[in-house]
């Protein structure tokens, strides 16, 4: 069956680094846009970026450009997200997303704490 296995969440202070995995099994990752998304209480879930099949274009939300950068290893089935200088707005949960033209999986989410 379709899993994505997010791991890497944690407490950290500010200023701190997280690397956030997502492992794919039960489709052909390497097929599949994948992204990260994250939600904080009492907010809407919101897009952190993006990173096609190939892994040759990503892209990512505006206030965290130049603090976080998606990746991705194909022949590991997963996709990273390296998140640096965190804040204490960078606190929610995150999630994997995978996506192609019929399908739409979410793995389960991981804690991400920004606070001293």
């Amino acid at each position: 069956q379709v899993q994505l296995v997010e791991s890497g969440g944690g407490s950290v202070q500010p200023g701190g680094s997280l690397r956030l995995s997502c492992v794919a099994s039960g489709f052909t990752f390497s097929t599949y846009f994948m992204s990260w998304y994250r939600q904080a209480p009492g907010k809407e879930r919101e897009l952190v970026a993006g990173i096609t099949n190939s892994g040759r274009t990503t892209n990512t939300a505006d206030s965290m450009k130049g603090r976080f950068t998606v990746s991705r290893v194909n022949s590991k089935n997963t996709v990273y997200l390296q998140m640096n200088s965190l804040k204490p707005e960078d606190t929610a949960v995150y999630y994997c997303n995978a996506k192609d033209f019929s399908h739409d999986y979410w793995g389960q989410g991981t804690q991400v704490t920004v606070s001293s």
